[in-house]
């Protein structure tokens, strides 16, 4: 049995980014790009203004002709006088000698000219070339998350593809004869299986869309035949349930006979003690507990920065904050204790029902409260560290 600052390590050492693929910048939403990205254009290209108004040399004079009209994708190669205007549109080319746009509300206007009621400062309301972004310059570091406003700033560049990190492939395989498919009848002595569709959607929070959930009876021969296939094609394997020390639990030796690679077993905290960890090739292996929170644990500890590091993130871990205790806590089992609990701006409160089989206050909990396996002891008002969750 190892500690969790143990299986941490262990876990980033052997979890290795996936390789690397060109894909649309319009699906590449999730992804976390491999390459640092430079602008092929200046943006803006060219000046514009920023309003509907009118360009004109900034001067004393309050009244002007207008000569022409620039409208948004319209380019001409006209050339101001000190008393003249050109009628413009928000993202028009603003005249090669124009430094300053009004805005159309502080215009009184005719036909042929215009009487500035409200002079604006001189180089009021242009948007100059390459203001946002120049020819060549960064747009994004590699290990950047491709978010909705990126797909629009790369496009608006007129970048169509780009180079990111596959998305690992991930299995859920299900143990257990007590299982039943929600939904269906509950006969008696079964459960309902909850840990595949709970783990599917924690994968969801961290872009990892698309899962294939197996599921199978408790029995080795069972157990072996159905990890041979999924260990071919998946990148990452969670197993949930059989991973204890049961006259029916036969993950472990299922995994070994399959050529998996022990990397730890059982660690030194409370809840998710049982779980395993292990590689085959470049694909790793998480048998975690059955008892769901205990499952779902062990997800945010172990498997979500597992996932994050092969999809490319440069921070992995969840983050970590400080709060005061407004509860004392006694830690008398020499483990590293993860209490679901609340948080606000300044105080931290631990839930009731802590239980490694329950969901209920983990489904309204907000983080997981660190007690260290050497700290016996917390009192009230105490900063204590937790993981943000929500």
């Amino acid at each position: 049995m190892i500690k969790v600052s143990e299986a941490l390590a262990i876990v980033a050492e052997n979890s290795s980014n996936m390789p690397v693929q060109r894909i649309p910048v319009r699906k590449a939403l999730g992804y976390i790009l491999a390459e640092t990205l430079y602008s092929p254009i200046d943006m803006p290209p060219f000046r514009q203004s920023a309003m509907d108004g009118y360009a004109f040399i900034h001067s004393e004079k309050h009244q002007y002709d207008v000569i022409s009209t620039s409208q948004a994708g319209d380019h001409s190669n006209i050339k101001l006088n000190e008393n003249e205007a050109v009628r413009i549109f928000t993202g028009a080319f603003v005249p090669k000698n124009a430094d300053t746009v009004v805005m159309q509300e502080h215009v009184l206007a005719n036909k042929d000219s215009i009487l500035i009621a409200a002079m604006p400062p001189q180089f009021s309301n242009i948007r100059n070339k390459g203001e946002q972004i120049a020819k060549e310059e960064v747009v994004f570091e590699a290990n950047t998350l491709i978010t909705p406003a990126a797909i629009g700033f790369l496009a608006c560049l007129g970048i169509t593809e780009i180079t990111v990190y596959k998305k690992p492939k991930v299995a859920i395989l299900v143990t257990g004869n007590e299982l039943v498919k929600p939904g269906k009848k509950l006969p008696k002595g079964k459960i309902y299986e909850s840990n595949s569709v709970m783990l599917e959607a924690a994968l969801q929070t961290i872009g990892i869309n698309k899962t294939k959930v197996y599921k199978v009876k408790d029995n080795l021969k069972a157990t072996k035949k159905a990890l041979k296939g999924i260990l071919e094609k998946y990148d990452v394997v969670l197993i949930s349930g059989g991973i204890s020390v049961g006259d029916y639990d036969f993950v472990k030796d299922a995994l070994l006979a399959n050529g998996v690679e022990e990397l730890f077993y059982k660690i030194n905290q409370k809840p998710g003690k049982p779980m395993f960890f292990g590689s085959k090739k470049d694909t790793l292996v998480f048998a975690l507990p059955g008892n769901p929170a205990s499952s779902l644990t062990n997800f945010y500890i172990y498997v979500y920065p597992a996932i994050k590091n092969r999809m490319g993130f440069s921070d992995i871990h969840l983050p970590k904050l400080v709060r005061k205790l407004n509860d004392p806590i006694t830690n008398t089992t020499g483990k590293t204790l993860f209490l679901k609990a609340l948080y606000d701006e300044t105080n931290v409160t631990i839930l009731d029902g802590q239980a490694s089989s329950m969901l209920n206050t983990f489904a309204i909990a907000n983080s997981l409260l660190i007690v260290p396996d050497d700290v016996e002891g917390l009192k009230k008002g105490q900063l204590v560290t937790l993981l943000p969750i929500n």
